[in-house]
């Protein structure tokens, strides 16, 4: 241990930008509900010209030689820039938005990959710090390697690149500048209503250069995350418009499950019998055996909750941004005196469609309706259809569950497997494609912890770093990522990672050699799957159709350290999943399954534009489809 030469006589501290930066995220805290723990638990990083001498000196400082009372802010070397910060996103999910990780990368193609990350976090409402290296704020080596040059201004870099996708945005050019930002990027972070990715570009100069620090800026912050009370006069109007309702419905969004409502939303099911649907985000919130549950609700939702939509009066939406999908683009909804009353810890969201708006905590605004609403409970007549609809689509559920397809299962088979064998406590994640939209319609989630999709941004690619960072939030649930072909491909790198801090993940890789759910909208829009399977390009057509691609993915996993178990059907799967619970060891579960589904049965729409004239006939058969779908879309006023 060592310390710092501290001057008695100002109170000051010297040490460089980065390492003032470490020691100031080492002693920031989070609290709520009498709850504090670490805000800012660790960092992921890979290094470059732009911070292996500021932010990395200081990294290796902390971890080597910390001074008298500074709080470890522990590494992880990542494989893959947007990876890690993926990885930092599933972390702080997984941890309900109370901790964040910081992400550093080098100046340039390293910085900028991180921007696709940060998007996600800032569409998701997910708090990261990223922290891109920068150019040098002396500008005496001009332009420096793999700066971009921008003749407008010699102020530019590619971090700008990060201002639309931040919910704060900071370039430190002076050591002082970093008080007052890194002030504003906690306060950010910790905010429900404000969060997402918070980004503080570092100059790699001004990250190595020295200055006399106030003690001050040091010492031990909790920063409280609030839970917004709604107001008195708010919840009475919200009152007012669901005692009115016949045929309510209300729609959980994560929101629900980030501040930890759970509980609340099963009393106020339970007291007003008022059916719940629930959103990617917001699955689990309510349990699916809960008998006001009614499963996901929109594009990719299922027909009990989709027809209760279709005649509901008044839809409640908490936690809720209503998502394209959420709506099916403006078109689920078509009670044309559909009224809506919005619970939502921001203003923005809280105001669609609309509403009769409460910002609030969901839990908070939770309680307080309820209480308001006593003696209020949905009638007999309706209470029974809601029974009805959701047994038959049970019923569908088994069907997709236990299907017997050949000569290669469906992926709904393998949902099934999983959702029979994964426990209350695991992790189930996937993004993007087909596989979201099967599970939104399928899953059976009995907890809030247990379904981790991300489709807010539906990025391909997250999955097996998002198992990383959820196994780091929960070690001791079993994280399981389901993994398509094509997102495999796009970002592998991080089961090194996995495998390199000795974390145990279950990663499920469905192969059918293309894209499925591209595929199959091509398909509908006309387009004939076109550029949608993985195929070598056949020499007499000189297209795309040939054989398929002989690409060897189980074995790639073998070389990043993954032990490997490659099955065939449902049988062996189930055999080879519990291998994997039993296995210390990070596992893919290696299995073929049908390209061409079949899938659940749609029972809503996706606005995705046709191309108006065409000489081919399926795109001419599918625009006139597409125009009678959008006659029913329409404004919520």
């Amino acid at each position: 241990m060592s310390n710092d030469a501290t001057t008695p006589a100002d109170g000051t501290v010297h040490l460089t930008v980065g390492q003032a930066l470490v020691r100031f995220l080492a002693n920031q805290f989070s609290e709520r509900d009498g709850v504090e723990q670490r805000l800012v638990p660790g960092a992921f990083g890979i290094f470059g010209h732009g911070n292996v001498a500021g932010v990395g000196q200081a990294l290796l400082q902390n971890e080597v030689d910390p001074a008298d009372g500074e709080n470890r802010l522990k590494y992880y070397l990542a494989r893959n820039e947007q990876g890690m910060v993926h990885a930092a996103v599933s972390y702080a999910r997984t941890r309900n938005r109370l901790q964040a990780f910081a992400c550093t990368a080098s100046i340039g193609p390293g910085s900028l990959n991180m921007v696709t990350g940060a998007a996600l976090a800032t569409v998701d409402r997910i708090p990261v710090l990223i922290l891109p290296s920068d150019i040098f704020a002396t500008r005496v080596p001009d332009p420096v390697l793999q700066q971009l040059e921008d003749p407008r201004s010699l102020d530019i870099s590619v971090n700008d690149a990060f201002k639309p996708v931040s919910r704060f945005w900071d370039r430190i050019n002076r050591p002082e500048q970093l008080i007052p930002s890194a002030l504003a990027a906690m306060r950010v972070l910790t905010d429900p209503a404000e969060t997402g990715a918070v980004t503080i570009c570092l100059p790699q100069d001004v990250q190595a250069e020295a200055f006399d620090w106030p003690s001050e800026f040091f010492r031990k912050r909790v920063w409280h995350v609030a839970r917004p009370a709604p107001e008195a006069a708010a919840i009475a109007r919200a009152v007012a418009v669901i005692r009115s309702a016949k045929k309510p419905l209300l729609i959980a969004g994560g929101g629900v499950i980030y501040s930890e409502a759970s509980a609340a939303l099963a009393a106020f099911a339970d007291a007003t019998g008022i059916p719940v649907a629930d959103t990617q985000a917001g699955k689990g919130a309510i349990s699916f055996e809960h008998p006001a549950s009614v499963g996901g609700i929109g594009s990719t939702g299922n027909d009990a909750a989709n027809a209760l939509a279709a005649q509901a009066d008044v839809v409640i939406g908490v936690g809720t941004r209503y998502s394209d999908f959420t709506t099916a683009s403006h078109t689920v909804f078509r009670n044309p005196d559909v009224k809506f009353v919005n619970l939502n810890v921001l203003a923005f969201d809280a105001a669609k469609h609309s509403a009769e708006m409460v910002v609030t905590d969901a839990r908070a605004g939770l309680e307080a309706i309820t209480a308001a609403l006593a003696g209020y409970r949905v009638g007999t007549d309706f209470a029974a259809e809601v029974g009805t609809r959701v047994a038959a689509w049970a019923t569908v559920t088994d069907e997709c569950y236990d299907r017997g397809n050949a000569p290669l299962p469906a992926q709904t088979e393998v949902f099934g497997a999983l959702n029979e064998l994964m426990s209350d406590d695991d992790i189930l994640i996937n993004a993007a494609g087909s596989m979201p939209g099967d599970l939104q319609a399928l899953w059976r989630a009995r907890s809030p912890k247990q379904y981790h999709l991300e489709y807010g941004f539906s990025c391909m690619g997250y999955e097996i770093p998002a198992a990383m960072g959820a196994k780091l939030a929960a070690p001791d649930s079993e994280v399981v990522a389901i993994v398509g072909d094509g997102t495999y491909q796009m970002l592998p790198q991080e089961i090194a990672t996995i495998v390199s801090e000795n974390l145990k993940v279950i990663l499920v890789l469905l192969q059918n050699h293309g894209f499925a759910s591209i595929g199959g909208l091509s398909e509908s829009r006309g387009s004939q799957r076109f550029g949608t399977n993985y195929r070598m390009r056949d020499d007499a057509s000189d297209r795309l159709d040939g054989a398929n691609v002989p690409i060897d993915l189980a074995g790639n996993a073998r070389s990043f350290g993954a032990d490997v178990l490659e099955v065939h059907g449902i049988d062996e799967f189930k055999i080879a999943f519990a291998k994997a619970v039993a296995s210390p060891r990070t596992t893919l579960i290696y299995i073929e399954t049908d390209l061409y589904g079949p899938n659940p049965p749609a029972s809503a729409w996706w606005d995705v534009a046709v191309s108006q004239t065409s000489r081919l006939p399926s795109t001419q058969q599918a625009y006139l489809e597409y125009l009678q779908q959008k006659s029913s879309q329409r404004h919520y006023l």
